[in-house]
Order: structure tokens, then sequence, then C-alpha cells
């Protein structure tokens, strides 16, 4: 069922989109041509342990890393082949991570029971639970929070409202728009596992109106559903931020002391569902993933699905390599995304997008005198004071920052985004953010 009011929430910006260099692109399944190698930590958590050993050979599905703890996520193998080595190595983050590095035999030998057909009516909550947690399935849109936690709740009954996160808000990426289009009927079967779970909840398809087919697709889809609909959101950014998301689809507002369930609601980015029909519905871990590669210095920007693991570099090729030498190379969007200075670094379970910029727009800009427009403040979609808190941030006043409000940053951008003088205000609050977070924790 489609909604016919288009809703959003207070403040966001405009960029523009450049998802036409891709969304008309199907996606493409693509085969890794080198050594395959999975990260322990792909997950916010604790990093998953190393279960097999050097010189042992793995099958397609087969558990390689185990969750340590309940906030973490299993790591499976996306091929068969032998473990050529356990180690850390270089990651998008720039950080060294431990990695389980498969030769790849090609014969992609599978687990017993691996793509067997189950029939989620019959399981009981724990079971799918169960079921989602040995896939290791994490949100995909990028935060990489664990589904199995996000599902467990105190009182099943409280959830009301099971939100999609369709919005895809970030410019260029557009392989949840693809999955839409092109998988529709897993993504409506996904939500029906995942509202097994909820009793008094309804499932919610949240999607930006600049995507009408996807919408129409799952209007069709959702047709005549007593406990699914359609939910059309304005074209803003950050649309998608899980905060937002739950403002603009029920009307209420968390803070960063809170979690979803107590406005009760659960948000499910778009692929996440899908891989939840998956592990419940067909006995399939977490192996493959859609990604966009995309940018102006990309020669056929696309979309490819590819097992975890893969280098970057593979994709980067099949899309037919550099049509210029790119100045910037991020991981993601340009408004939350990562640059990186190597391609030969694994894809994971977040990677969304491989971004290859021509021009770097933001490159040797100098930041000018603040011109008290204000601009910031509007944008900015928790109604904070973006440039107070940078002063704050660059003079080490941690404690005035965090009582003016600086831990409900989001990180999305906006304000350095608007910002006509070019201050780097998101980068000084993340900063701060992620020192005060530090210190609080060195407390306990």
């Amino acid at each position: 069922m489609l909604e016919s009011r288009v809703r959003s929430f207070r403040g966001g910006v405009h960029p523009k989109g450049h998802k036409d260099m891709s969304m008309d692109s199907a996606i493409e399944k693509l085969s890794p041509k080198g050594e395959i190698s999975y990260l322990m930590s792909q997950h916010i958590g604790a990093p998953a342990q190393p279960c097999v050993t050097v010189g042992q050979r793995v099958l397609v599905g087969e558990t390689i890393g185990k969750a340590p703890s309940f906030v973490s996520a299993d790591i499976c193998s996306s091929v068969s082949g032998v473990v050529k080595a356990i180690k850390p190595v270089p990651t998008s983050s720039g950080d060294d991570v431990t990695a389980i590095t498969i030769e790849n035999d090609y014969e992609y030998e599978a687990i017993e029971g691996l793509g067997e057909p189950r029939d989620y009516e019959s399981l009981s909550k724990d079971e799918i639970r169960e079921a989602i947690r040995a896939a290791g399935l994490v949100g995909m849109g990028g935060a990489g929070f664990p589904l199995t936690v996000k599902l467990t709740v105190k009182d099943d009954s409280k959830i009301d409202h099971v939100i999609v996160n369709c919005a895809e808000c970030e410019p260029y990426i557009t392989c949840d728009y693809r999955l839409m289009l092109e998988r529709t009927e897993k993504a409506v079967l996904g939500l029906k596992v995942v509202l097994k779970l909820f009793d008094n909840a309804k499932g919610v398809f949240a999607v930006e109106n600049n995507k009408p087919l996807a919408i129409e697709a799952l209007a069709k889809a959702t047709e005549g559903s007593k406990r699914m609909i359609v939910q059309p959101l304005k074209t803003k950014y950050p649309q998608g931020g899980e905060r937002l998301i739950i403002e603009a689809v029920t009307g209420r507002q968390i803070n960063s002391k809170m979690l979803p369930a107590d406005a009760g609601c659960v948000v499910i980015n778009l692929a996440t569902i899908m891989a939840a029909a998956d592990a419940v519905c067909n006995k399939t871990p977490l192996m493959t993933r859609v990604v966009t590669v995309t940018g102006d210095a990309i020669e056929n920007p696309s979309n490819f699905e590819v097992p975890i693991g893969i280098c970057a570099r593979e994709l980067v090729e099949a899309a037919g390599g550099f049509k210029s030498d790119p100045e910037k190379i991020i991981f993601g969007g340009p408004m939350m995304g990562a640059s990186i200075i190597d391609l030969d670094v694994p894809v994971t379970k977040t990677t969304s997008c491989i971004l290859c910029l021509g021009h770097d727009e933001v490159k040797g800009l100098e930041a000018t005198a603040c011109i008290r427009c204000g601009r910031c403040m509007n944008a900015c979609p928790e109604n904070l004071m973006p440039l107070k808190l940078k002063d704050l941030a660059d003079k080490g006043r941690y404690e005035e920052f965090e009582k003016l409000g600086g831990l409900e940053c989001i990180s999305c951008g906006s304000c350095t985004y608007i910002c006509p003088a070019k201050r780097r205000l998101s980068q000084s609050i993340t900063a701060a953010k992620r020192e005060v977070l530090a210190r609080k924790k060195a407390k306990k």
C-alpha cells in the first residue's frame, strides 16, 4: 500500500545526486580473480575470532570467524579454497585489521544444506533470530550494527514500526535502488520475516521520492497487505539517518542516549532485510553484497554483486577502469564516506560504493572567517550550533562541548557542506566527539 503524504525532517541539505551515472546499470554478478581476504572486523562491536587455521580447506558458507560476544558477528566464506594466511592487513580506514586470506580454488564447493529452502512461518521467534545470528548479518548501509542485537529488544510487543531504510540519500550510490527494482519480492519477503518477530508492528518501506520506479515496484508488491506500506520521503540529505527516518515516518524523536526501540521502532537497511530473507528462508549466510562503482573517473559506472572479501581493484577493473586518473577515491558516498589511497583493500559487508572522482572539489580550498550567516544551524538535522561546537572542539573544552549537545552530532557533514566559508565544522565536531567518548570509556 502506498502512502500519499510525503514526509521528511527538519534541516538537511540538497547536494547534487549524480545518481544518473549508474542508476540504469543493472546488477552484474562478478566473480573474483584472485585471493579473498575476510576482515575480522566488519561490524560494530568485538572483532570476530578466526576459527580456521592456515592450510585448512574451507567451503562456501563455512564459518571462518566466530563472534566472541553478543555485540559482534560471524564471518562466513564466500568461496572454497585453502586458508593462505591469518594476519593483519591494511583496510580502507588506514588501520591494520586481522584478516583471513583464502586462495580461491574456483570449485565453489559448499557446506551441506547451503541454499535449502525453509518455511519461516513454521519457525519460532528464537529460531528466526538464531538463523540471522548464524548468518552473520549486520547493517549493510554503512553502520555495520549486528542485526540480531537490533532484533533483540526488551519487549517485542512495544515495537510498532519496522522501518526498511530505502532512502539511499548519499549522492552517487545506487546499489539499493537497483535492488528495489530487480529484487522487489525478496525485500517484501525479508520484511515479512522480521514482522513475525513483532506482532504489533507494521512494516514501512521508506523511500525518497526521487525514486518513483522503486516506489511503484514496492507499492505493487505490497498491494493488499494489511501490515506493510510504502512511505515516500522528501529527497533531502541525510534522510537515511536512523534518527531522522524515524522522525520522518513516525514523528517521534530520539537522542544519543536512546535506542530506536525506545521509540517503538526497528530500522533496517534494505540490503540487510534482503539478506535476512536469504538467511531465514534459504539457509544462506551473508557472503555477497551489491556495490556501486561510479564517479566521473570511471569508464562504465556499474552495480556489481560481489563476494565479500574481493579486492576493490577488481571492481574498478570490471567497470572499465579509469578514464582519467582520479584525484580522490572514496569508500562510500562523498558526504560520509572514507577516502582511501590504495585500491588493494577488501570489500566488506558495509561497502556500498567505490567512488572515483576525477576532480576533488574540496582539495586546496582554504577556510575563511565565519560570516555568521547561520546556514550551518539551519542545515543541522539535530538542531545544534555547529560553529560554537567547532570552537569548543578546537580549544579542547570538552565539558562545555558535551553540555552544548556535541554528542548528539550524527557526523552527516551537512554543516560543512553548506558553509560558504568552507570551514571544517563536521570534522572538528566528530573528532571532539570521539575524544569525549574515549575519555568516558577510559573512566569506566
